[in-house]
C-alpha cells in the first residue's frame, strides 16, 4: 500500500439518540482508528443541523486530543467565510501547542449549514463588507506565519500562543480554482470527490494544482462502503442520496435530501430553483473490492493520502465497514 489512510467524521446523531451519544462515538472511533493504523482522524463542521453533533470542530479537537495519542486531528474543515481569520489562527495555535506536531487545520468555503445559519454565524455585516474567501485565506495565513505585512492597518497583531509545532494547513474543494488558491498560498489541497465525482473535474483539478504546487501531492477525500460482501455493500449504498439545488441568484449548495433543498431555497429568497439529484459517488464492495479501487485511484492519478468518510446510517454498521477496511489495507500493508 503505498498510501495513507485518514478519516473524516461528522459525528451523527442517530434516531433515539442523544448529542453526548453521539460525540462519545467519536471519540471512541479516533481512539480505535489511532489504534487501527489510520494517519489522521478529522471532524466536520455543520450548522443547525438537529442530525449532527459536530458544529465546533476546535472544542471537538481539543477533546480528541486529550483521548489520544499519535494520530495527527484536526478539522475537515472550519468554514472559514464565518469567522475572523484572527481567531482561527488563535484557535489552532492553541491545539498546536496542547498537541505538538499532531493537528491540521482544514479549511473550506461552504458554508457548512443554510442562509439563516449562515445569517446568524456572521450577525449583521453587509456582505459587501465581508472580505472575499482568498483575502481571507491569505490573512489567516499571515497570522499563522509571522503576522500582517507592514504596510497593514493590523500589522503587529500576533495570534498568541506561538506554537513550536504549527498546525498543518488543507484547503477543501473541488474545483481548479480552489486548487489554485491553495497552491498559490501553500497550502495542501483536499479534493472532495464524494462530494463531486466527475474525473474529469477531478483529473483537471489535480493536475492544476500539482503543475501551480510544483508537484505537491493532493489529497482526494473519498466516499467508501466497505461491506464483508460486494451485494451488502450494495444495499447499505442503496439509500445514499445528495440533491444540487440551484438558486436563481446563481449561488448552489449540495445537500442530502429534497426536504433541505427546498428549504435552502426557501431560505435564500429564491424567486426560482431547481433541484438536481446527484449520484453519489462512493466506493463501495467487500473489503478487498474497496481496497482495489483505492489502488485504482492512488495509481491513476499519484493520490498519496486519502480522507475516507463512510456514510452509513447505522452507528454498528458504520464502525464495522471501518474496521474491515482497516483489516484489508493495514494488514497488507504489514
Amino acid at each position: 500500500m503505498g498510501y495513507a489512510l485518514s478519516l473524516l467524521d461528522k459525528s451523527p446523531i442517530h434516531d433515539g439518540e442523544t448529542a453526548s451519544t453521539a460525540l462519545k462515538r467519536t471519540v471512541a472511533l479516533a481512539r480505535q482508528a489511532e489504534q487501527w493504523g489510520f494517519h489522521r482522524f478529522w471532524v466536520a463542521e455543520h450548522h443547525d443541523a438537529p442530525t449532527l453533533a459536530s458544529s465546533s470542530p476546535e472544542v471537538l479537537i481539543a477533546f480528541l486530543l486529550a483521548n489520544t495519542s499519535r494520530i495527527r486531528v484536526g478539522s475537515g474543515g472550519v468554514m472559514l467565510q464565518h469567522y475572523s481569520p484572527y481567531k482561527v489562527a488563535e484557535n489552532f495555535n492553541v491545539l498546536a501547542a496542547l498537541g505538538p506536531g499532531r493537528v491540521d487545520l482544514g479549511v473550506g468555503k461552504a458554508p457548512g449549514g443554510l442562509p439563516f445559519s449562515t445569517r446568524a454565524l456572521q450577525g449583521v455585516v453587509p456582505r459587501t463588507q465581508k472580505q472575499d474567501f482568498s483575502a481571507q485565506l491569505a490573512q489567516l495565513s499571515a497570522f499563522l506565519d509571522q503576522g500582517l505585512p507592514a504596510d497593514d492597518p493590523l500589522a503587529g497583531v500576533q495570534a498568541t500562543p506561538r506554537p513550536a509545532i504549527a498546525a498543518n494547513r488543507f484547503l477543501l474543494g473541488a474545483s481548479v480554482d480552489s486548487a489554485l488558491l491553495a497552491a498559490s498560498q501553500g497550502w495542501d489541497f483536499v479534493f472532495a470527490s464524494h462530494l463531486n465525482g466527475d474525473e474529469t473535474i477531478l483529473q483537471e483539478t489535480l493536475d492544476a494544482y500539482q503543475k501551480a504546487a510544483h508537484g505537491r501531492a493532493p489529497l482526494l477525500a473519498v466516499g467508501i462502503v466497505a461491506a464483508e460482501t460486494d451485494a451488502e455493500a450494495d444495499r447499505l449504498t442503496g439509500n445514499i442520496q445528495h440533491f444540487k439545488v440551484h438558486v436563481d441568484n446563481g449561488q448552489s449548495v449540495t445537500v442530502g435530501s429534497v426536504e433541505q433543498a427546498e428549504e435552502y431555497a426557501r431560505q435564500s429568497g429564491a424567486a426560482s430553483y431547481r433541484i438536481e439529484k446527484k449520484t453519489p459517488n462512493v466506493l463501495r464492495g467487500a473489503a478487498r473490492t474497496v481496497s482495489d479501487q483505492l489502488d485504482r485511484l492512488h495509481d491513476r492519478y499519484g493520490i498519496g493520502e486519502f480522507i475516507i468518510d463512510t456514510p452509513i446510517n447505522d452507528a454498528a454498521k458504520r464502525l464495522r465497514s471501518i474496521e474491515l477496511l482497516a483489516q484489508a489495507q493495514f494488514a497488507a500493508a504489514a
